[in-house]
This record gives structure tokens, sequence and C-alpha cells, in this order.
């Protein structure tokens, strides 16, 4: 990427034309350790919502509407919800469902205090506030990042919007709410640590700039806040009214929504106009304070980030960014874009780089939205999905696709130009180290199931020799006699069956975004079947 960078300015509003730049930042792109430096605690506070209101947890069909009921912090009924926002001093916001935040409250929640860290407790934030994660953590990331006072936002029209925004998501094993909140915390993460692409360089003597100590800079500060705020919103938007079934059910069961979009993206488009269609509610629209052109800009990035997400454009966006990388330029609005697709699309699917009691959670659960999808399908009298029908479950076989060939080469190409964050003490970024941990423990799984079937399989043809059944016994003395060739054998066995394990899931399904919506790549890699 180029190192000469002459567009900083103070990280304030912008126009909506320029980036953030920085006349003492440089890309530096052969960089290979971060010196110097720390980066700042980002420390939130704690907040009770007292009044929430729930999504009813029945089925929906196409034309339906969510229907809501007003409950109180635990979950229970309580009496119906005004029906108008609401300041309630300058603290308290009453929404239009009747939810109050309180910002102080909010402002020291303990689990947000923890948003710098990847391994952000979503779960322990989610069973606390199960109704409000999404619309609290916006709230923390927002007010972190600076743009209620940047841009003068609306904190009453900001919970109106991303409240309304939660209530929209499903209550679904994987795509819902919680997943929204999860995206926007990787982008989050992503944009405010320091990374080794780009490190403040000593000013020139005319300089009026004070010299730094080339230290790491996070990549927001290459960013506009307008940017920033697009991207965040985005990631908050990026699944809404998902309804738990790939592109590839809605388009085959002709859902009105493949129709309406023309059988292409069709989830992300849908995401898309719906909740641009939320946000230009007159009680929603946070953004009013923007002018036309911020406002024109602030569309455009939105809707970019988050058709980026569409698995069918996953390999045509790495290529894209890989052979812009030596050369990119962050004062090109265009290659900045392209950056901050590349940052939500990992964020999008980053549960293989989190600490594994979080992956196997979010395995669990895109699982479970799988099978229901394959139960479905099994009613409808569809072909059951790969990986969707819960009487043949493949979960590590999936994870070791999906790992490999969907959410490693978008890792390798953000760590390979330095956009991944190395926090100090750590010789690689974080997530680089859990996705290769995550890895090896599917491929372990994977290998142990290998050599189980090869045992079963020598056992089954022993039995078959000796023309009838045998016991455990038998077995083991039949394999005892076999000596090293048998052994050679059994080893053999065992290689090639983990051989073809890996094989198949080349030939069958790569992958599946945390969206986890499935690609069938071919040898050829000319005709690529996307379950999308």
């Amino acid at each position: 990427m180029s190192t000469s960078v002459d567009y900083w300015k103070p990280h304030e509003r912008e126009s909506s034309g320029s980036g953030q730049s920085n006349e003492h930042n440089c890309y530096a792109h052969t960089s290979n350790s971060i010196t110097g430096g720390t980066h700042k605690a980002h420390v939130l506070e704690e907040g009770v919502c007292t009044t929430v209101c729930q999504a009813s947890n029945s089925v929906r069909t196409d034309n339906a509407s969510p229907s809501y009921a007003s409950v109180d912090a635990e979950g229970n009924n309580s009496e119906a919800c005004p029906a108008s926002s609401s300041e309630i001093g300058d603290d308290v916001v009453q929404t239009t469902d009747g939810t109050v935040f309180d910002t102080k409250e909010l402002d020291g929640d303990n689990i947000l205090a923890r948003i710098s860290e990847w391994g952000f407790p979503i779960f322990h934030l989610a069973e606390r506030h199960r109704m409000t994660t999404l619309s609290r953590l916006a709230y923390a990331i927002f007010k972190q990042a600076g743009l209620f006072r940047i841009f003068k936002l609306s904190t009453s029209k900001f919970f109106n919007y991303f409240h309304a925004l939660e209530r929209g998501y499903w209550d679904i094993p994987y795509h819902n709410r919680i997943h929204a909140a999860d995206v926007l915390h990787g982008c989050f993460y992503l944009t405010v640590h320091p990374v080794k692409a780009f490190l403040g360089a000593p000013s020139t003597p005319d300089s009026p700039i004070p010299p730094c100590d080339n230290s790491p800079l996070p990549i927001s500060d290459s960013m506009s806040t307008l940017e920033l705020m697009a991207l965040y919103t985005a990631a908050a938007m990026h699944d809404f009214d998902h309804p738990g079934r790939t592109n590839a059910f809605l388009v085959a069961s002709e859902d009105r929504k493949a129709i309406l979009y023309n059988d292409r993206s069709v989830l992300e488009n849908h995401h898309a106009a719906e909740s641009w269609r939320l946000l230009c509610r007159p009680e929603n629209a946070f953004i009013d304070t923007l002018d036309a052109a911020e406002t024109k800009r602030f569309r455009y990035l939105v809707l970019e980030y988050i058709l980026a997400t569409d698995l069918k454009q996953h390999f045509d966006i790495i290529m894209q960014f890989n052979e812009k990388a030596p050369d990119m330029d962050l004062s090109n609005e265009s290659d900045r874009v392209l950056v901050s697709e590349m940052l939500i699309k990992f964020a999008d699917i980053n549960s293989p780089s989190k600490p594994y009691p979080l992956h196997r959670q979010w395995t669990d659960r895109i699982c479970e939205e799988f099978y229901e999808q394959g139960d479905e399908e099994k009613r409808r009298g569809m072909a059951v999905s790969p990986y969707m029908d819960r009487d043949e479950p493949a979960v590590a076989k999936l994870q070791d696709s999906f790992i490999a060939h969907i959410v490693s080469p978008l890792a390798v190409a953000l760590n390979e130009v330095g956009l991944l964050p190395i926090l100090p003490g750590l010789e690689e970024p974080e997530l680089i180290i859990n996705l290769k941990h995550n890895h090896q423990k599917w491929l372990r799984e994977l290998e142990a199931r290998a050599a189980a079937e090869a045992v079963n399989s020598s056992a089954t043809s022993s039995g078959n020799v000796s023309g009838g059944m045998c016991s455990h016994s038998d077995t083991i003395e039949e394999e005892g006699s076999g000596g090293s060739p048998n052994n050679s054998h059994e080893n053999s066995t065992e290689m090639e069956s983990t051989k073809e394990a890996r094989s198949d899931s080349v030939d069958s399904v790569v992958g599946v975004e945390e969206q986890f919506e499935m690609c069938t790549i071919h040898e050829n890699d000319e005709d690529e079947e996307e379950y999308l």
C-alpha cells in the first residue's frame, strides 16, 4: 500500500467526500512488529432497562409483521407501551414502545466496559439484557467513537431506531439480535485497535505537527467519521428481519423476497431495504443532523457494506483486495470502502477466530438453525441442503471446510497487509491465534472419527473373512496376529479416510458464512454452485 499519505485532519466531523487523512501517518506495509504505543481502555458503564418489548415467538409468514408484547426487564408481561418517545431528563430516554434507557446507567455497565476485548462476553450481555442487547452495545460504541458529539445525534431518535431494529430480528438460533451485536462489536474492535499497517511518522522540520513515536495507529484514524458511523450502522442492520433460511431456500421455495430481488442477493437486499425503511421513519431518523450530501454518502456506504456480506461476492472482494493491496492508497475513497467491506465481512464470519467457548456456542447455534431449515425442507419434500440434516450431523467437517475455504483466506488477506490488531505482548493477532487453535480442534475431531471408522472397517472385514460375527476380543486378537503389515494397512486406511474427509469438503460444500450461507466449489473452480 502507498506510504505517502497527506490527508490528515482532526478526528472531527468531515465533509462527506473526504477521508480522515494523516500528515504524520503512513501506511507501513513492510512493518513486521508493533513498537511503542499502547491502546487506551474503552471503558463504559452499567445501565438497566426498566421496560423492554419482546417480539412474538410465533412463526411469521411472508406477509406477516412481527408482533410485540410489552414486558418488563425480566420478560414478564406489563401494561401497554406508550406510542411516543421522549427524553425524561438529560440522561433518561423512553422509546416509542415504552422502553427506558438511562445513559448514566449504560455508561457504568460492567459488561460494556469490556468492549475493547476480542473475547467480549456477548452472551452474558444478551442474558442480562435479552431484548436490548444490540441497542445497548450500539450506544456504547457510538459514544466511545465520539459520534454523538461529532454529529450532534439525538439520543432519543438513536434509541428509537436501534431498539426498533433489534426488535425486527427474529428469535431464531443464529441470525438474531445477538449476532447483529456481535458483528457490530467485531467492526468496532477491528477499527479502534492499533494495527501495524499504520505507523505514526516523524513530521518534517517545517511541519506544525509535533513528531510522534512511530507507534501503530488504528484504522479509524484513516477513515472519516461519516464512514465510521456508516460501518457501525451497517453492521447493526446487516441481517435485519432474517428468517433463518438461506438464499438458496428462498429461491427454491419461490419466496416473495426472491421474486422481488430476482433471485440475486435476496437476503442482503432485503436486510438493506427494510432496515433503511425503518430509519426513514421520523421518530427513528437519528441521522437527520446530516446535510444532504452527507446523507447521500451515508446511504451509499451502508448499502455497499451490507451487500458485501453476500458470500457470492466473497472471493471477488478478496481477489480485488489482494490485487490492490500493494498500491492501496487510503486517501482514495474507493480504497477505503474496499477495506471497510473486508472488515465487515470478517466481522460477519468472525466466530472461528473467537476464543473456543464463544466459537463453540456460535457453532451450536448455526447448526440448530441449519437443522430447522432441513426439517422444513423435509416437510416440503425438498432436497435437504448439505449439513442441514439433523439425522446426519457433520459439524466438524462443516467447520473445517468453513474455516479453510471461507474464513482463512479473508483473515490471511487482512493479516498480510497488517490490518488485524496485534495487542501488546502477542507476536501475531489474537484472531489468528484463535483461528488456528479452533481449526486444529476440528481437525483432531475429524481425525479421531476417521480413525474410529478405520477400526470399525477393519473389524467388519475381519468378521467377514472368518465367515461370521466375531466378538470384540476376537477382533483384538485378529489385529494382534496381523503383524506390522496389518498395522501399516490400518494406518494407511486412517490417513486415506482423513484425506477423503478434507477432500469431500472441497468437492461439496466449502462453507457458510456465520450466516453460513453455503457455497459448493468444484475442482475446476469454474463451476461454482452456491447455496445462497
